[in-house]
């Protein structure tokens, strides 16, 4: 944990430098960045001058700039010493997590047994190779409502984590014994009824449309790690036509761009789930890719199932992207036209 020394006077104000200092300077070296990008990028988000002298990273403005820096660098400091990565997004959303703690107030309910029982008192997914934590008041709410029923539905733009935040704790509750299997699935839509005209075997066929899966899951377990369990059908990942006629049990589903299954697919997919099972349902009902008047399965769930009380949503937003701030932008730019 780091040594926060906030030097502030009454009386002296602008002049006045606060002072943080790290006992470990290997952490406090990634803090900085590459050349201190990730300083100079806090002194233009903050509006305050930072300088670093062994390990002690001094800074000088306003009170109130002082009083963010220091709370913003024992945060990443923290974060990074518990061997989380940091990029230059996250530092955008602590910032400005904390230039708005004062006005926004997170108030969502919790199960306050299965959150303990869960093992994330503070809302932090562990796996093997990560640590995620949400970004955002909608992340925070889809884990919650992960956490306390058994479907959930996550809908909103690419690029929010709806998929992402879903695998990391289908893998953090399988190696805490609490499900047994995981279950990855999407609409095969690109490949249409054309499978059986690809080269290659059943696998070789359908995994160019399971990648992002696969992607996701090498994120949070060791590729070894993750051939066994496939190998053991521990984790099977296939296309969403071939969950017909199936109930799984202590299983965690997850059904990613759920937008692209039909009426008939949904229904199918959200009658798989057996006793002590979660389902996930991930998508954005802007990016249907069903032929022309084939209407959503995803459009017509929500539609239906909306006043279900042991059911979650999370809607996300433009807001809530999370990957390169153009993209937001870019999102928005389409949602206007």
């Amino acid at each position: 944990m780091s040594k926060v020394d906030i030097l502030q006077s009454q009386s002296l104000y602008l002049e006045t430098p606060s002072e943080v200092e790290f006992p470990n300077n290997s952490v406090l070296a990634e803090l900085c960045g590459a050349g201190d990008i990730n300083l100079q990028k806090l002194e233009y988000k903050l509006s305050i001058q930072i300088s670093r002298r062994g390990n002690i990273l001094s800074f000088s403005g306003d009170r109130k700039a002082r009083e963010n820096t220091a709370i913003i660098l024992n945060k990443i400091y923290n974060h990074l010493e518990e061997g989380r990565s940091l990029d230059l997004n996250d530092l955008d959303s602590l910032v400005e997590a904390t230039l708005k703690r004062d006005s926004t107030k997170w108030k969502i309910p919790v199960n306050k047994e299965k959150f303990r029982e869960s093992g994330l008192d503070n809302l932090s997914v562990k796996t093997k190779k990560k640590i995620v934590e949400p970004r955002n008041i909608n992340q925070k709410d889809f884990i919650l409502n992960l956490l306390n029923y058994d479907l959930a539905f996550g809908i909103g733009p690419a690029g929010t984590g709806k998929t992402y935040i879903s695998i990391a704790l289908a893998v953090s509750m399988f190696l805490k014994g609490q499900v047994d299997r995981i279950v990855l699935t999407r609409p095969a839509v690109e490949a249409g009824e054309r499978l059986g005209f690809l080269p290659g075997d059943i696998k070789e066929k359908i995994d160019p449309y399971m990648q992002p899966l696969y992607d996701a899951l090498e994120d949070f377990l060791p590729n070894r790690q993750i051939s066994k369990m496939i190998e053991d059908k521990k984790i099977e990942i296939l296309p969403l036509a071939f969950m017909r006629g199936r109930t799984l049990s202590d299983s965690f589903l997850i059904l990613d761009e759920g937008q692209n299954a039909t009426s008939n697919q949904m229904k199918m997919f959200l009658t798989r789930l057996g006793k002590n099972s979660k389902t996930v349902v991930t998508g954005d009902l802007t990016q249907i890719d069903l032929p022309k008047g084939v209407p959503s399965g995803l459009t017509e769930a929500v539609s239906i199932l909306k006043e279900i009380k042991e059911i979650g949503f999370t809607q996300f937003t433009a807001r809530d992207v999370v990957r390169h701030k153009l993209v937001e932008k870019i999102i928005t730019a389409y949602d206007k036209t």
